[in-house]
């Protein structure tokens, strides 16, 4: 008789928990929604947070599908090399990410580029923008729950909270809650160059 050997559940367990923080850190430095993800991957919403939660350990069906929309090798959700990931996060200049996909879908008028995205261990998203005379957020700009904090460094930003309206010139910075409502525009004739910082 050959005895086969099990592999100790220490050895197995850490790659399995880690598979959900994984799946919610890819999915936050897209900027999707679980919905999203869900719809992307044809797997239900529920299911989704089930996995990133730690509460449903995913089939591999469902993890193909999850890496398939999310981008990544299923490798990326299984890797066993047990290296920690860098503290910081350095994004070079030549490297800029993608903007968060819910921060301004209906903008006109408007270059982002991303400067921070979320992890698992980070909240903060931030882009750097390029408002161009007359362009703005559109009226689509969703409400969530979280913070937005932006610098002007460049020209005047006209801002709207909540019903009120906020020149935030060069040099200023406004701090607004994301469940109200919000928009911005440029309606002066030069560019509007300024940082968002967004923390859900």
């Amino acid at each position: 008789m050959v005895n086969v050997s099990r592999p100790s559940p220490a050895t197995w367990e850490p790659i399995v928990d880690a598979i959900g923080p994984k799946v919610r850190a890819a999915r936050t430095r897209l900027g999707l929604s679980l919905q999203q993800l869900a719809a992307r991957a044809d797997v239900s919403a529920a299911a989704v947070h089930k996995v990133e939660r730690g509460d449903m350990v995913p089939t591999i069906t469902t993890l193909l599908k999850l890496a398939g929309a999310l981008g990544q090798p299923v490798s990326a959700f299984v890797d066993d090399s047990g290296l920690e990931p860098p503290a910081a996060v350095h994004v070079r200049s030549a490297e800029r990410l993608p903007a968060p996909r819910d921060w301004a879908p209906g903008a006109l008028g408007v270059a982002v580029e991303g400067l921070a995205a979320p992890t698992d261990a980070l909240r903060a998203a931030a882009v750097e923008v390029v408002v161009e005379p007359g362009g703005e957020s559109g009226d689509t700009r969703p409400r969530r729950p979280g913070e937005e904090l932006v610098l002007v460094r460049e020209g005047t930003l006209s801002v709207q909270v909540a019903g009120e309206t906020y020149e935030v010139e060069a040099g200023d910075a406004l701090h607004y809650p994301t469940d109200r409502g919000h928009a911005w525009r440029n309606a002066g004739d030069v560019p509007v160059r300024a940082v968002w910082v967004v923390l859900r």
